[in-house]
C-alpha cells in the first residue's frame, strides 16, 4: 500500500507557500511563489495553481486531497473565502470548488490561523495543552482558539480574528475599515510604512546599509537583521512592536481565561 500524502497551501497577502506534507505531519517539500494580491483574485488564484502544479509534478497519484489556508473569514461547507482584507477584490470566492474541479483531488479550506492551531495542537507546541490561542503574524495578524482539545470557531466562524480587535479608536486606520485594529500597527505592510516615516530622522541607522539605501527593500526581516547587528533604531522598532502585541494579547487572554 502506497503512503498517501496531502498538499497544503498557505494564501498570505504576500507571497503562497505550498508543500507535500505527510500524515505525520512533516514537509517533504515545499516553495513559496508571490501571491500577486494587488492584480486581483484571478490572478492569485493563477499562481495558487502554478503552485500546486509544480509541487504535484511526479506525486499527483500520492496525494489524498489539497488544504488550503487562506486570511479571514471562511465558508468551510463551500470552501468559499469570504472578504478577506489584505487580498483585494475576493469576496465569496469559491476557491475550493476552483482548485479541486482543476486537479481533482479533495479540497478543503479552512482560515489560516485555525489551520495552524489545528497543526499546532496535533504535531506542535500544543500537543499536550488543553486550551491555547495561536497567532499568525505577516501581511495581516490572525489567531485561532484551541478550547479544551478543539477548535473554537464562534457563531459565524469568524473567532479568532484578533487583528481586528481594536487597540486605539483614533490610530491608524485598518485594510478592514475600522481604526487602531492590532493589525494595523503590526501588519507587515503598516511595519514597513511606519518605520519607512521614522527613518527621515534616523539617517544613521543600518538598515540603510542593508537595503543598499533603497527602502522598497525594506522588510521585517531586514529590520530584525539589523538589530542583530546593534542598530537601536531597529531595536526600538521591535521593543514597541513587542509591547503592542503583548498588550494586545493580553486583552485577548483575559477574555477567554
Amino acid at each position: 500500500m502506497k503512503i498517501k500524502y496531502a498538499v497544503g497551501v498557505d494564501l498570505g497577502g504576500t507571497k503562497i507557500k505550498i508543500g507535500i506534507v505527510t500524515e505525520k505531519g512533516k514537509i517533504v517539500k515545499k516553495i513559496s511563489i508571490p501571491t500577486l494580491a494587488n492584480e486581483g483574485p484571478d490572478k492569485s488564484i493563477g499562481q495558487i495553481k502554478k503552485g500546486i502544479s509544480a509541487v504535484l509534478k511526479g506525486n499527483k497519484n500520492l496525494i489524498s486531497g489539497i488544504g488550503i489556508g487562506s486570511p479571514g473569514v471562511v465558508s468551510l461547507k463551500k470552501g468559499t473565502v469570504e472578504n478577506p482584507p489584505n487580498l483585494i477584490g475576493w469576496k465569496k470566492v469559491h476557491l475550493g470548488k476552483i482548485i479541486s474541479k482543476e486537479f481533482s483531488i479533495p479540497t478543503f479550506v479552512e482560515n489560516d490561523a485555525n489551520a495552524a492551531a489545528i497543526g499546532e495542537l496535533i504535531y506542535g507546541a500544543g500537543k499536550d495543552l488543553n486550551s491555547f490561542i495561536m497567532v499568525t503574524l505577516g501581511t495581516g495578524v490572525g489567531g485561532g482558539i484551541i478550547y479544551n482539545k478543539k477548535l473554537f470557531r464562534g457563531d459565524t466562524g469568524a473567532a479568532g480574528e484578533i487583528g481586528h480587535t481594536t487597540i486605539d479608536q483614533n490610530g491608524p486606520k485598518c485594510n478592514c475599515g475600522s481604526y487602531g485594529c492590532l493589525e494595523s500597527y503590526l501588519g507587515n505592510n503598516y511595519i514597513i510604512k511606519n518605520v519607512k516615516l521614522k527613518l527621515e530622522n534616523n539617517k544613521d541607522s543600518k538598515i540603510f546599509s542593508l537595503t543598499e539605501n533603497y527602502l522598497k527593500n525594506l522588510s521585517p526581516q531586514i529590520i530584525h537583521e539589523a538589530s542583530l547587528q546593534g542598530d537601536e533604531f531597529s531595536k526600538n522598532i521591535i521593543k514597541d512592536l513587542g509591547n503592542t502585541l503583548g498588550h494586545g494579547l493580553a486583552s485577548i487572554v483575559n477574555v477567554l481565561d
